[in-house]
């Protein structure tokens, strides 16, 4: 059975890896960057899109207002950029938000900002992947007739490139995030030299088309909403950022100071993309709609629909380069590609938040454990599914998908700067020291700030797209959050129940009076000599063997050769009239504790151990069955006496003659001792 599943695993994954080598898996800067901002680089491909979409319903007259939409979006990233460079310095464990808000906010604050962001990684992966299939599927068909096939599939390799390893998906991603911001600061440097220098006129190609606007003249509060519904949008463009505050224990030394680093790049890199983008849009004249068909008109007609239409990055970079040139060519294939990799910045930090989450008790332990290849492998795995789910349910439509988008990323933004700002409060009570006061002051500052200004996009974004789905991303909140607790209650309980006392009672001193040894059998063969042999070794106080009668035929022949064997453990046989074997070996034993309250009763099972997978489905099934439902009964002491059957031994010979072999799940019990693997032959 190990075989079976280790070979397919190891080609799949690698072979594993030993935990002393974990340093070799932590991250460079230039590795870091692609690993861990992929997702706010990669959002400036839908974000001004967004942004336009959402004024077209007003008409191209309040597209003008884009530039201050962009200018309060680039605000809002230098204030969160800023405001994390604090929390990585202060908080290097990885925690993050969730370790900021536990901390000074309390567990249940904690807890929030955790529900919160697993929502928002696993919507990040959702949201990418669906993007990266819609911008791909312009140029495949079959990527659209087979929309959520395809996105499917795409999880499934992002899931197999992760569990390889941080290290090897990140060089793996590496290339095509890298090739996407060069591509798009060329664009941007190009088309600012054509248009400033050469003075050329570059235009979009639906730069002659005309917006029906849905609400003509808005003023007031309309236009004062639709700009806050703008702006909300544009601000997915933020998504991401909080990865690198979680992911600061994947980084090399000095963990923080890179980790700060990464996050002053990534946000400098991606507000002068976005910038790029959007005045690039205005100056070839860009039209969005949201509905196309009927709200774009050219020469007087609505263009129908059987129109694609594309991205305003694809628009501004046939403008820029001329359709179908190779930079044109080159910049759409790495934007499609990055959309996907875009879902590896959940992927790296939903692992990590999960097993932090596992060690604090508020997720199953199995998260908290490292894989064979040193990730995260049951978060990763975890995460998959989770967005699966999520990408079959709403049909892998970006555009249904992104209206639950960055809730969850604004609710622990605001939590984690108001905890910062307790930190800091904390900390100013007793410092003295008046270089590192102001140093402190200037710190409460910027996260003061920044809690006031995302708590306010928060309530922008709560009331613009509650009702166009935020209330989904909520309602994931309440359930992880509930979720959680539940766990955690849990395992308090458990532990509370299980906890030695510093002075036992009489239950944890008092002996059984007597243990009562039970061999079930079926017929004679060795595996039940060897059961017995081991039950007297026991030297149990009373002693039995027990059988059950579901065929007279059987059990006549098992008690003639008990008999002639002469064999001095008395013979128990139970009825079964119903032909079932455990419920009536289970009331026997019930039975005997009835009987006697102080005795134990050890059930002594043999069993057959074999070598081939197909083997297990043939034999020992009864025998689970039954050790399954005696776990519940107190008092029971159940033991499998293995018989090794001629395929076991070869399945270890096979073991033996793989090189470097090693049992999964070796790895996560810690590096072994060196051994020396044959005893040396002796001197003369």
């Amino acid at each position: 059975m190990s075989k079976l599943t280790d070979v397919p695993k190891r080609i799949l994954i690698g072979r594993a890896l030993r935990s002393d080598r974990l340093g070799e898996t932590l991250l460079p800067k230039r590795i870091a960057l692609p690993v861990f901002a992929s997702d706010p680089l990669s959002s400036v491909a839908y974000a001004p899109g967004e942004v336009l979409l959402v004024l077209s319903i007003a008409g191209v007259s309040a597209y003008h207002f884009s530039p201050w939409i962009a200018l309060a979006v680039i605000v809002l990233m230098f204030t969160v950029v800023a405001s994390y460079r604090q929390n990585v310095h202060a908080y290097p464990s990885g925690g993050g938000d969730y370790e900021v808000a536990t901390t000074n906010l309390g567990s249940r604050a904690g807890l929030t900002v955790a529900s919160a962001l697993l929502v928002d990684y696993v919507l990040t992966v959702a949201v990418s992947i669906a993007s990266g299939i819609e911008n791909l599927g312009s140029a495949v068909p079959f990527v659209v007739q087979h929309k959520v096939l395809c996105a499917v599939a795409v999880i499934v390799l992002l899931t197999l490139m992760n569990l390889r390893g941080v290290k090897e998906s990140g060089k793996l991603f590496a290339i095509p995030t890298y090739v996407f911001v060069g591509g798009v600061f060329i664009m941007i440097a190009w088309g600012a030299f054509r248009g400033l220098v050469l003075g050329d006129s570059m235009r979009a190609p639906t730069a002659d088309y005309h917006i029906r606007a849905e609400h003509q003249g808005l003023a007031g509060f309309a236009l004062v909403f639709l700009l806050l519904r703008a702006f909300s949008s544009g601000c997915a463009a933020l998504t991401g950022v909080e990865a690198i505050s979680n992911g600061v224990p994947a980084f090399r030394k000095p963990k923080s100071k890179n980790a700060a680093t990464t996050l002053a790049m990534m946000g400098l890199l991606a507000v002068t993309m976005f910038c790029g983008i959007i005045a690039l849009a205005m100056t070839t004249k860009v039209r969005m709609a949201e509905n196309p068909a009927t709200d774009l008109i050219h020469n007087g007609i609505p263009i129908g629909s059987g129109y694609v239409q594309n991205p305003v990055i694809s628009q501004v970079a046939e403008a820029v380069f001329g359709k179908g040139s190779f930079l044109f060519v080159v910049l759409a294939a790495a934007t499609a590609l990055v959309l996907f990799l875009a879902a590896n910045t959940a992927y790296n930090g939903f692992p990590l938040l999960g097993s932090i989450l596992a060690q604090d008790r508020y997720l199953p332990r199995q998260l908290h454990t490292r894989g064979d290849r040193l990730a995260f492998s049951n978060g990763i795995v975890l995460l998959a599914g989770a967005a699966t789910l999520l990408t079959i349910i709403y049909g892998a439509d970006s555009t249904r998908l992104i209206q639950l988008y960055i809730v969850g990323v604004f609710v622990s933004f605001t939590l984690s700067q108001t905890g910062m700002v307790r930190h800091w409060n904390r900390h100013l009570a007793t410092e003295q020291d008046q270089a590192k006061r102001r140093h402190m002051m200037r710190s409460r500052a910027i996260n003061a700030f920044g809690a006031f200004f995302t708590g306010l996009v928060l309530v922008v974004v709560l009331v613009t797209k509650f009702t166009h789905g935020a209330w989904v991303a909520l309602l994931g909140m309440c359930i992880f959050y509930a979720t959680m607790t539940a766990i955690r209650k849990h395992y308090d309980r458990v532990a509370e129940e299980i906890a030695a006392p510093e002075e036992p009672d009489d239950d944890d001193l008092v002996r059984p009076s007597r243990v009562h040894s039970v061999v079930l059998i079926s017929k004679i063969h060795r595996p039940t000599l060897r059961a017995l042999a081991y039950a007297k070794l026991m030297r149990s106080d009373t002693q039995e063997a027990l059988t059950v009668n579901v065929d007279a035929a059987e059990t006549k022949a098992l008690r003639e050769e008990w008999e002639r064997r002469g064999i001095d453990v008395p013979l128990k046989v139970l009825d079964s009239p119903y032909r079932e074997v455990t419920r009536p070996v289970i009331e026997y034993v019930k039975s005997l504790r009835k009987e006697s309250p102080r005795d134990a009763v050890s059930v002594i099972i043999p069993e057959y151990v074999v070598g081939h997978w197909y083997e297990h489905l043939l034999h020992n099934q009864s025998a689970l069955r039954l050790k399954g439902r005696l776990l519940f009964t107190p008092g029971v002491m159940v033991t499998s006496v293995p018989y090794q059957l001629a395929s076991s031994e070869a399945a270890k010979l096979r073991a033996r003659k793989r090189q470097e072999w090693s049992a999964p799940g070796a790895v996560r019990r810690g590096p072994a001792a060196e051994r020396p693997k044959t005893p040396s032959a002796p001197k003369d």
